[in-house]
């Protein structure tokens, strides 16, 4: 017998979300934030090839509604454990699917099971948000599924959005009181979703847009590193027909700096499905951004051995765990090929006694032609990881490779850092030996690019790191007073002070961080190089402090008995008041790396300041134009 409820519900634990549900000629949902309306009535549905359209016409079999009161014990993470508590409503439909709602404290999401016995295509997804009221978005927009998505954020309202351009993941909705960031959670052997204003109206309202799949590519692009599709099928995937599909997710938010520090999409993520305990978080010692630049050596630096085991000497002396070789240690379209300028076995051998693992840069391409023969091989050698670059797609072929990859990497105890990658969807939950991701417009651009800037750089933890981990690749200290940025390839600069850059290693998360400039360079300021010896990649617990969306960010982390604390600034002057009663009794002391006195003038300017805290006290930084300020706070005789 068909159940006759036509109206559902389902709140979060703490009774301020309030997703309600309609059926009538579809299925739609709407969202109220303590009692105000954030989200209209918004159909959502799924048409498959054979011309059933699930949410259509929608007749609920039964229903169940369940609550979760758990905790998440993380292998790397910004907490060592993460509160997990929702309310969840299943509607089981007429027609072998389902759709599962949930309601958290931090935000809500959705997703469609289906029950088929047979495999099945998916033609369309209609995924809608449809606003109350016009909102401001940051927008990381695209015109393009073929995308390196790093680009900067446009920043207008969502009736300012055109039908030409679309939206990529995670997308920053502030309406005023309450902010949104809509992202996606769980997305495996599916194509990724995008947003685009389908409506010639002026109304608020956004739709979801999905790659259809690849039917022909061809190599392109610098180096022929992509596979550019230039043939598309009519759908969009083709699936087991008995299986979940991507959340839908929606944080939410009543303070900026709340977004800051969620980790929602990691909980909707499949739990972990490997043996975890061979994974190592850690920092790298990177090559290419610095682009081999080493000074005051006697040996001619590139792609050789005398520079590797330079980099490697830096790495076993300051406590680095790994040491990257990027593009140009083999050839670029055979894994098998080393470049014979390096004696690679010769070279990990001398990492390995020096307690330092080698990772190894790669085409995506490439390594999805040689998966099983260059994995085997790179175990062989005693290779830690991969890093694999310029997949710039994320349609169904794009993501089931990453899935494949990350599962391959993990039977060989291989770590996998993706780069040239769209956003993080919790990925790393179920195979935490994918360490990072790009994804992000980062420090590399200013090798070649004068946009990149300080605002940007605060963008970014209230957009894409809202979706998991963010390889920004931060730690340049060749550094540019506002209006005086020159790009130099071989000799890279960054916006903002030096304090800017040193307070990334805070305020950034990334499990795998590179240090991107040269080793060199950072033996110049043992101090500065002190504290990127000692702090951590991956954290036991968070707490966003103060920020404001497009302008500054404050955040705290703890390792250990350690805390540290981490601010950026865009090019505005500010003075920010940060109130130390977060900590455990007894006295901290406190190590500060501050803008100098003079950094608007000389951006390099910095001073490093040690004095002794406790609960009780209040300290006042001031941040100079594009600047940052990190603390490590540790107990006295700690």
């Amino acid at each position: 017998m068909k159940n006759n409820t036509r109206h559902f519900a389902v709140s979060s634990p703490n009774e301020d979300i309030k997703i309600e549900l309609r059926l009538t000629d579809k299925l739609s949902y709407s969202v109220n934030y303590k009692g105000e309306n954030i989200l209209r009535f918004s159909p959502l549905s799924m048409t498959l090839e054979s011309g059933e359209i699930l949410g259509d016409l929608p007749e609920v079999e039964s229903y169940e509604a369940q609550s979760v009161d758990d905790s998440i014990q993380t292998v790397w993470g910004i907490r060592s454990e993460i509160v997990e508590q929702y309310n969840e409503l299943t509607l089981e439909m007429t027609g072998d699917y389902s759709v599962i709602f949930r309601a958290y404290n931090d935000g809500v999401a959705y997703r469609f099971q289906t029950n088929f016995s047979k495999k099945i295509k998916i033609k369309e997804e209609e995924v809608t948000y449809n606003f109350p009221k016009d909102a401001d978005l940051f927008a990381h927009v695209v015109g393009d599924f073929q995308t390196s998505y790093e680009k900067l954020y446009t920043k207008y309202k969502v009736t300012e959005v055109v039908e030409e351009e679309f939206i990529s993941l995670p997308l920053l909705v502030n309406q005023g009181r309450v902010k949104l960031v809509i992202s996606e959670a769980d997305a495996y052997n599916y194509p990724g979703m995008y947003l685009k204003k389908f409506a010639t109206n002026n109304r608020p309202e956004l739709s979801g847009l999905f790659p259809k799949y690849p039917s022909k590519t061809q190599r392109d692009g610098i180096g022929l590193f992509n596979l550019r599709v230039t043939e598309r099928a009519d759908y969009m995937a083709e699936t087991e027909g008995k299986r979940s599909f991507p959340w839908r997710v929606m944080v939410i938010a009543n303070e900026d700096k709340q977004l800051a520090d969620n980790d929602l999409v990691f909980k909707l993520a499949r739990p972990k499905t490997i043996e975890t305990d061979w994974i190592k978080p850690g920092k790298v010692a990177w090559d290419w951004f610095n682009d081999w630049n080493l000074t005051g050596v006697n040996f001619e630096t590139g792609i050789n051995n005398p520079t590797y085991e330079y980099y490697i000497d830096f790495a076993a002396k300051n406590g680095l765990e790994y040491v990257i070789l990027d593009e140009g240690w083999s050839s670029q379209m055979d894994l098998l090929l080393p470049n014979p300028a390096i004696d690679l076995p010769k070279l990990i051998a001398y990492a390995k006694v020096r307690d330092v693992e080698i990772i190894l840069w790669c085409v995506w391409h490439v390594i999805d032609r040689q998966m099983e023969m260059a994995l085997d091989q790179f175990v062989a050698w005693g290779v830690a990881g991969i890093k694999v670059d310029f997949i710039d797609r994320d349609d169904q072929i794009a993501i089931y490779f990453q899935e494949k990859l990350a599962a391959e990497c993990a039977k060989r105890k291989l770590l996998v850092n993706y780069h040239g990658c769209s956003k993080p969807t919790g990925l790393h939950r179920t195979y935490p030996n994918v360490i990072n991701y790009e994804g992000v417009r980062g420090n590399e651009y200013n090798k070649f690019d004068v946009d990149e800037t300080p605002a940007h750089n605060v963008d970014l933890v209230y957009t894409r790191m809202v979706a998991g981990p963010m390889d920004y690749t931060p730690g340049s200290l060749r550094n540019s007073t506002k209006g005086n940025f020159q790009t130099n390839f071989s000799n890279p600069m960054s916006h903002g002070t030096r304090c800017h850059q040193l307070a990334m290693y805070v305020v950034y998360y990334a499990p795998m961080q590179m240090l991107c400039d040269a080793p060199t360079a950072y033996e110049k300021y043992p101090d500065i190089l002190a504290f990127l010896a000692d702090v951590p990649t991956t954290w036991d617990d968070t707490c966003a402090l103060d920020g404001k969306i497009g302008e500054y960010v404050v955040i705290a982390r703890r390792k250990g008995t350690d805390w540290y604390i981490g601010a950026l600034t865009d090019w505005s002057e500010r003075k920010i008041r940060l109130d130390l009663s977060f900590l455990d009794k007894g006295d901290y002391t406190a190590t500060m790396f501050v803008d100098g006195v003079n950094a608007n003038r000389n951006a390099e300017d910095y001073q490093m300041k040690i004095k002794t805290v406790d609960r009780s006290t209040t300290i006042t930084v001031p941040l100079k134009s594009g600047g940052g300020v990190a603390i490590l706070l540790r107990p006295t005789g700690g």
